[in-house]
Order: C-alpha cells, then sequence, then structure tokens
C-alpha cells in the first residue's frame, strides 16, 4: 500500500483538474483497500474512492480527507463467466472478453475507467448496459462493516443508477461478475441504429465481435470519447449531461416549447423509457439552445467534436469548468423548460 500527502488528484482524472488530498492511499489488494476504508472509517476521515478517474470533479481547493486509489487486479474466466477486480481497466477488459470470443460488452468498447465503476453508474453505451450482464458484485459495506455480494436485483439498476450512486457513502465495490454469451464469435445484437448504420447491418443482428467492437471505437473516437493526451477534446468526462426522462406531462410542455422556439415541423428526439415516460437527447437540447461544438471562448468548452462533452483545454480550473456547465444548464432551461443533471460526479463543488 503506497501513502502520500499534499498529492495532487487532477493527474488522477480524466479532466486533469481538482487540488490534491490531504492523503492518498494506493491499494493493491481487496485486503489494502478494506483495511484504508476502515481506517478513514474508525478516525472519522472523509474518504474519496477514485477507480479510472473518469467520471470526477474536484474542486480546486482539493480533497482535505483520504483519497484512495483502488489499484488491484484480476481477470478470472471460467467458461462465459467473468470476475473482473475492481481496478481492472475497463477498457483492457473488454478486449479481452472479445478476443476470448464472448459478447456482451463489446459495445462498451472505449469508455474510460475502472471495471469498479461500471456498475456504479450502470455504465451505458451505443445499446449496451453492464446492468445486462453483471451477475454479481461483491462489495465492501462500510455500515455493517462486512464484505457482501449483491445480486444484480439488489444493485437496482437503471438508467445511469444503481444502488451505489443512490448511496454512495456505503459501499465500496472490490469485484463485478458477468455473464457473457458465446455466440460463435458474434456479437450481442446490435441494438443502437448508429451503430448498425456504420456496420452496414440492420438492428437486432449479429456481426463479428471484433468487428463491433473496432466500429463502437471509431464512432467513440470521432466525438473525442477515447482517451488521446494530445486531444484536448478528450480531457473530458465523456458525456457530462444525462439524457432526461420526462414524464407525459413533462414531454408535452418540451414539445410545445420546441414547437414555439423551432416551429412546427421540428420534432425533438424521443425514446421509450418505460410506462409514461419519454427519453429525449442531452446533446440535441444543448446544440439547439445555442450551445454548439466547440462553444466558449476560455479554457473550458464544449468540445469541438460532440455538444455533450464539456472539455478542459489544457490550462482550466474546475470553477472554469463549472461555470461552463452551470451556462449550459440555464440555457437549456430558458429554452425548454428542461434541468440538464450532470453525469460526473462532483467532489467539493456543485453545479
Amino acid at each position: 500500500m503506497q501513502v502520500l500527502h499534499d498529492a495532487p488528484l487532477a493527474p488522477l482524472t480524466t479532466f486533469r483538474l481538482g487540488g490534491p488530498a490531504t492523503r492518498l492511499v494506493t491499494a493493491t489488494t481487496d485486503a489494502e483497500v478494506i483495511a484504508a476504508v476502515r481506517e478513514a472509517d474508525d478516525t472519522g476521515t472523509p474518504l474519496l474512492v477514485i477507480g479510472g478517474g473518469s467520471n470526477l470533479v474536484i474542486g480546486d481547493h482539493g480533497f482535505e480527507g483520504t483519497a484512495l486509489v483502488i489499484a488491484t487486479k484480476g481477470f478470472t474466466l471460467l467458461g462465459t463467466r467473468l470476475e473482473l477486480a475492481a481496478g481492472e481497466v475497463w477498457t483492457d477488459a473488454v478486449a479481452r472478453t472479445v478476443e476470448e470470443g464472448l459478447a456482451g460488452v463489446e459495445c462498451l468498447a472505449g469508455i474510460p475507467g475502472s471495471a469498479g465503476a461500471t456498475p456504479i453508474q450502470n455504465v451505458g453505451a451505443y445499446g449496451q448496459e453492464v446492468s445486462s450482464t453483471i451477475t454479481e458484485v461483491v462489495a465492501y459495506d462500510r455500515t455493517t462493516r462486512e464484505t457482501v455480494t449483491l445480486t444484480n436485483t439488489e444493485c437496482a439498476f437503471s438508467y445511469r443508477h444503481s444502488r451505489f450512486k443512490e448511496d454512495p457513502r456505503r459501499y465500496v465495490v472490490l469485484r463485478v461478475r458477468f455473464a457473457l454469451e458465446d455466440a460463435d464469435g458474434l456479437s450481442a445484437p446490435i441494438k443502437y441504429a448508429e451503430t448498425a448504420r456504420a456496420l452496414g447491418v440492420e438492428p437486432g443482428d449479429r456481426v463479428p465481435l471484433a468487428a463491433a467492437r473496432e466500429t463502437v471505437l471509431k464512432l467513440r473516437s470521432g466525438k473525442g470519447m477515447v482517451l488521446d493526451p494530445e486531444d484536448h477534446d478528450t480531457w473530458s468526462a465523456g458525456s457530462f449531461f444525462t439524457n432526461p426522462i420526462l414524464t407525459e406531462e413533462e414531454f408535452e410542455a418540451f414539445h410545445a416549447r420546441v414547437e414555439q422556439r423551432l416551429g412546427a415541423d421540428v420534432q425533438p428526439p424521443a425514446y421509450p423509457a418505460g410506462e409514461g415516460h419519454t427519453k429525449t437527447s442531452a446533446a440535441w437540447l444543448i446544440d439547439k439552445a445555442g450551445f454548439t461544438k466547440g462553444y466558449g471562448t476560455g479554457p473550458a468548452r464544449i468540445s469541438t467534436k460532440h455538444t455533450l462533452a464539456l472539455t478542459n483545454r489544457g490550462s482550466a480550473t474546475t470553477e472554469d469548468l463549472l461555470a461552463l456547465a452551470r451556462e449550459v444548464v440555464t440555457g437549456v432551461r430558458e429554452a425548454f423548460g428542461i434541468t440538464l443533471v450532470n453525469e460526473p460526479v462532483t467532489v467539493g463543488v456543485s453545479l
């Protein structure tokens, strides 16, 4: 276990923003993770758990407490059953499942971060979510001070949400277990229209696993969603806002605002999201509210490749980023009556 004091946190995040932590602990085994968590709890020390740092917005003043980096390793495959240690790099794990000829997470290629973070956010993209393949999550329960195993149902997954995100101070994820599919080298059925178009197939078709992964990586790269130290469009947390899910009443009011602002012939994006609910596109809202690709003049700007990503152009502070985020939230609310919700976790700051 490595322990540092007054340690910078910005290099541990994909935004490359945030001040130092009073104490930084790097744990490479589950036992070390649990020991660090218990020590913080026993002493009443604030605890910040860091996986891949791809979903964190840390305040410029830093974090007064213990920041715990989970750097555990472990990729165990038994047939179609996969267990990943929380510290495994997610993109590497996806690549290995594809190499092994197993389907279920191939369209989640290129998503930065650690395996342990995936159930917290119920990570999803291009028609797949980890909740579709996760069978169990092994976690340390800070309330009972025990290691527990939660089933898929007990994880209470929903869109970009879970039991872990609902109660962020209770659980520390240690391991994640998946049930994948052996489809003779083929992918899971392609669900996302953009992916199907890029592959030249129909939604519902299967394609070679490698083709699915490579196509998703190409699509993500085109939007600045694959990490590249030389490309400031990737100095981000990916999608900064979640797609709003609206009730029937809310969607009708939204549709009326669209008609008033953009004309009766404009139809906003609308996707079924459970009984009585419709999901619309945060990227569309941002763009139509006037925040186009590359918007901004300061060191924090909207990506030149994707309106849903807010980026650090190299010299931004967290306050620069938050000012831009607040401007976007206000503009979308005034234009369409919808309040966007940030997807990244904020530490010591808020919108």
